[in-house]
């Protein structure tokens, strides 16, 4: 059982070695002309916007109650035992 198993993995290893991959050749294509179309001239700028309103300051929040400095954890009473 062994050796057919050995025998297998080499059939399979001696295959795909002997698979002749053809060489990749990259054909570079032709550049394309560049061809340069004119554009019309930039107008003058327009005139400035209005300036944009500001907003409202919004309501203040209440404030907030200072933090514990100590937290007291109480173990639940052991269950009696009859």
């Amino acid at each position: 059982m062994n050796h057919s198993l050995y025998l297998s993995v080499v059939v399979v290893a001696a295959g795909l070695v002997a698979c002749d991959k053809p060489a990749v050749v990259a054909v570079p294509s032709p550049s394309p002309s560049t061809v340069v179309v004119p554009s019309p001239a930039p107008g003058p700028a327009g005139p400035t916007g209005a300036t944009g309103s500001t907003g409202s300051t919004g309501a203040m929040g209440a404030t907030g109650r200072p933090g514990d400095t100590a937290v007291i954890v109480v173990p639940p009473a052991p269950a009696a035992s009859n």
